[in-house]
């Protein structure tokens, strides 16, 4: 089948503002200027894959506007197939994300066309590897989730935003990606069905659990700089070494690896490194 990824996932505008300190609730705190980047979840780990020469097809949908042509355009550039693509009657989704000095986010997320999303729209052909978000309407997840399982395509869904998955769902899944303050309200992982899991754990890296225990993948060491959209190319790197034959540790490192440069760089798709800049870094 090769090493095709599919990516399923939101398609977004991030419009990015640095503040001193997220303000309370109430409070008015003045920020830096906008800044209006390609983003979304599935976007984003659509990019990140592509930009490591992965070869990504997308499925997804944006809006007839100037967000979604931005959106489009980063895509294509990364080399992503936006063949399944969709156009829709509605806005493209915005996320809008305040970031602190310490690089840490905070985001509101609007899905506008994300919510259009159908699984008619839903086509895995030539993938070998699924990966999916939650910032799409559940039910398309979960029968792209059940059509993969029929087509020998492998699943892999990054649980982000935190949402009830069916057990028949779960069952598929190899693996679940959670981060750590997620997996931590989950409780023990596998008892959830899946097959195995990965948790993201920031600077310390990643636990990998399988049948045969937890083995933890550690992270370099870097100054971060933005955080936002870290864990999509964790996903996105993930899920192209896995379309590769790598096992799923020796994937996970990899995935370490490119996350943790992305978060020295400012922005989302911007701060993915390419495969010549993984071969110069000496992290």
């Amino acid at each position: 089948m090769g090493s095709v990824v599919a990516v399923l996932g939101s398609a977004n505008a991030d419009l990015v503002v640095a503040v001193p300190r997220r303000p309370g609730g109430g409070e008015t705190v003045l920020g830096s200027d906008v800044r209006v980047l390609p983003g979304g979840k599935g976007a984003n780990t659509a990019v990140a894959a592509a930009r490591l020469a992965a070869s990504v097809i997308f499925v997804g949908a944006v809006g007839d506007d100037a967000h979604g042509a931005l959106v489009r355009e980063s895509l294509t550039t990364a080399g992503v197939d936006v063949g399944r693509l969709r156009t829709a009657d509605r806005p493209t989704g915005a996320a809008f994300i305040t970031v602190t000095g310490d690089g840490e986010n905070a985001i509101v997320v609007s899905p506008g066309a994300n919510a259009a999303l159908t699984p008619a729209d839903v086509d895995l052909s030539g993938a070998a590897v699924l990966v999916a978000s939650l910032e799409v309407p559940i039910p398309v997840v979960e029968h792209a989730v059940a059509l993969a399982a029929a087509s020998g395509v492998r699943a892999v869904v990054n649980l982000s935003p935190v949402a009830a998955l069916s057990p028949a769902t779960l069952a598929r899944l190899d693996p679940l990606i959670v981060n750590q303050h997620e997996a931590a309200a989950l409780g023990p992982l596998l008892d959830l069905g899946v097959r195995s899991a990965v948790v993201t754990r920031g600077a310390d890296g990643a636990d990998v659990i399988t049948a045969d225990g937890v083995r933890r993948v550690p992270a370099p060491r870097v100054t971060p700089l933005d955080t936002t959209g870290a864990g999509d190319a964790f996903a996105g790197a993930l899920a192209h070494r896995l379309a590769e034959g790598d096992t799923l540790a020796a994937a996970a490192e990899f995935a370490c690896r490119v996350a943790s440069i992305s978060v020295t760089r400012a922005g989302a798709q911007p701060s993915y490194p390419t495969t010549a800049e993984l071969r110069g870094d000496r992290r």
